[in-house]
């Protein structure tokens, strides 16, 4: 190796085709985070999950042997990217499986399967009322009978108008610099823009003329994976358009833990921070350059997200999160300027970050119970918002309880040898006949990369009914298929051959991928049964379960019964509800009434700690099994089995 006097070196990345100079004793993964390129990294850079897999074209890297990387993947110079440490110039090439590409993300304009907006507002009854909205006023000009002043004039004007005291409103300097000429240049007509915060009405802006026909806000969920904004007309209450992106944030880690670990031990908050923001005014740009708005004309956004997203929006401490006794630095926030923060919409725009409840739910779930309007309910219901915390919602009109089940990153593709989450190239549907066919439906209609959680779900649901496994999830030995192999001393059963693979191998599930996928669904049905428990109900008391988030909406809901993730019910009584985090967002910023009914359910409801709770650790064991330790709480699967001659005791 030539010598380097700067102790630095060139990374090239392809086919990105992105040069970067990092020092010596870097890590591949951290060149690519330096180059703003993702790198698939559930783990977050532990060295755990294996998803980082790289091929080293060019170089010399110092990487310690591992077991994640084939004999067949280390011939072909795989490296796992955050164990190399960079010693010399480089070239890599990110493979199909490590790359992200086209994930499914869900936009208004796709949610029609749901429920259309105008059919949400119907059912939801808020009063259209926006959170910032536009006032048009004639003044009467000033006389030597009428001297009062420009400011004062306006006020008098908006208490008429609004029906205000005096006491409850303000105004910023910049107002009062442009006032005298505004007031002045349309004949004493302006439009004032009045915005919420908490119990004071703020003048926002003051605009000669008519111009209260203009006005603009933007929801936005910001999801741990990607982020959504909705555009909005506030005066009509229209949804104007949407975007999607993913949250930049990823390159720091998969999951929220893992970036407020980053965060901290890399004092790297601020950096954090900027991400998200970059992300969102990213995609306003896109909303506002598509449909010919100007940017002045934004003058509101509400954000919902986990509790953790939100500290990182704001620049808030997050460290206490993840630590006992799990503290946030708030869950109420009081609404601030956007571009305090960097957002850049109306200079004197407002930022409302809907409320969380706790450290592990957050906004994304108070945002999704007013959606769905769970406190109008009459009948206990259940909202459950699946991914890698599993936060489940029971209560109705009187009373909620909710929790967060930590079902892992198993479902979303973290800890299984193919998982992967719903980009193309992801199994997502799948079947296998009793003489172990596989069929199958990839996102794209390309050749699969992978499988993704509705896909690992229905794997799991088909092998038990097929029998490739048994109600511990253990593979059953014997069977007359070349499928069920064992490689490197454990067993797999191969889903798709190398041949038809998008990939360089053959897409397997693994005996320890069962076991994962069997502890998640049964972190999450443990969850719900613990809250009915609680509250001195059977499931056949619940009115209604809704499912929320990318994973519940191509999920199989019978397959999801029949491994025990969702408790024995109806199927009519499952019902899909979308984003219900941008959904409530939206309501939020069109009605006053909506901000406030999310504000008080994050003030009422109360919190079910499962950390060391006994009686969950016992329910989560009995639920490690498929569907359930007692076949009694699952008849129509116990009939189900039975009726296909499936072993209905124990294990091999």
């Amino acid at each position: 190796m030539s010598e380097n006097v700067n102790n630095t070196f060139k990374i090239h990345f392809l086919p990105n085709d992105k040069i970067v100079e990092i020092k010596n004793g870097n890590t591949v993964l951290d060149a690519a985070h330096k180059a703003n390129i993702y790198i698939n990294s559930i783990c977050g850079g532990d060295g755990i999950c294996g998803k980082c897999k790289v091929i080293l074209s060019s170089g010399n890297v110092d990487a310690p042997p591992t077991k994640l990387l084939s004999e067949e993947e280390t011939e072909k110079k795989y490296i796992l990217a955050c164990e190399a440490q960079i010693t010399s110039d480089l070239q890599i090439l990110i493979p199909t499986e490590t790359r992200l590409e086209g994930k499914q993300i869900l936009l208004d304009q796709n949610e029609q399967h749901f429920m259309t907006w105008k059919a949400i507002l119907d059912q939801a009854q808020f009063k259209h009322d926006s959170l910032v909205k536009k006032v048009c006023l004639k003044l009467d000009p000033p006389s030597m009978d009428d001297n009062v002043a420009d400011h004062e004039r306006l006020y008098q004007a908006i208490m008429l108008k609004q029906e205000v005291e005096l006491s409850v409103m303000q105004t910023g300097y910049s107002i009062l610099k442009k006032l005298p000429e505004v007031l002045r240049q349309n004949d004493w007509t302006v439009t004032v823009t009045l915005g919420h915060r908490g119990r004071t009405l703020e003048i926002v802006d003051v605009q000669p003329g008519d111009t209260s026909h203009i006005n603009y806000g933007i929801a936005i969920d910001i999801g741990t994976t990607t982020v959504v904004a909705s555009l909005l007309e506030l005066e009509t209450s229209k949804v104007v358009d949407s975007e999607a992106i993913y949250n930049t944030q990823m390159k720091f880690g998969e999951d929220y833990i893992q970036r407020i670990i980053y965060a901290i031990q890399n004092d790297a908050l601020g950096e954090m921070q900027r991400s998200i923001v970059t992300d969102i005014n990213n995609l306003i740009s896109t909303l506002i350059k598509r449909n010919s708005i100007n940017l002045g004309d934004i003058t509101a956004i509400v954000t919902a997200g986990n509790t953790a997203m939100h500290h990182f929006l704001l620049g808030l401490d997050p460290e206490r999160i993840r630590k006992e006794p799990y503290i946030p630095t708030a869950n109420f926030i009081p609404p601030i300027r956007a571009n305090q923060i960097g957002i850049d919409i109306n200079s004197r725009g407002l930022l409302y970050t809907l409320p969380s409840v706790a450290a592990y739910v957050g906004a994304d779930i108070t945002s999704g119970a007013v959606a769905i309007r769970l406190d109008k309910e009459e009948s206990p219901s259940l909202f459950i918002d699946i991914g890698t915390n599993g936060e489940v919602v029971l209560g109705n009109k009187e009373w909620m309880v909710c929790c967060s089940a930590s079902a892992g990153p198993a479902f979303e593709g973290s800890g299984i040898k193919h998982g992967m989450r719903a980009a193309k190239g992801a199994i997502e549907i799948m079947h296998i006949t009793k003489d172990f066919e596989v069929s199958y439906s990839a996102i794209g209609n390309i050749p699969p990369r992978g499988i993704c959680g509705s896909g690992l779900l229905d794997c799991i649901a088909e092998m038990l009914r097929s029998g490739i496994i048994d109600r511990s999830g253990n593979f059953q030995k014997g069977l007359e298929t070349d499928r069920l192999r064992k490689k490197d001393d454990e067993y797999e059963f191969v889903l798709v051959d190398k041949e038809e693979a998008g990939i360089d191998s053959e897409i397997v599930i693994t005996q320890a991928d069962i076991a994962n996928l069997v502890r998640s669904k049964g972190a999450i049905y443990a969850a719900v049964s613990i809250l009915v428990e609680s509250m001195g109900l059977s499931i056949n008391e619940v009115h209604c379960v809704y499912l929320a988030g990318g994973f519940g909406n191509y999920l199989n809901v019978r397959n999801a019964i029949t491994i025990g993730m969702l408790p024995d019910m109806p199927t009519s009584r499952i019902k899909f509800v979308g984003n219900t985090s941008l959904t409530g967002a939206k309501m939020a910023l069109i009605s006053e009434e909506a901000f406030e009914a999310v504000q008080n359910i994050a003030s009422q409801m109360t919190y079910f700690d499962l950390m060391g709770n006994q009686k969950y650790m016992e329910e989560f064991m009995s639920a490690n099994f498929l569907p359930h330790t007692n076949l009694d709480a699952f008849p129509s699967v116990q009939k189900e089995l039975s009726s296909q001659n499936i072993q209905l005791t124990g294990t091999n």
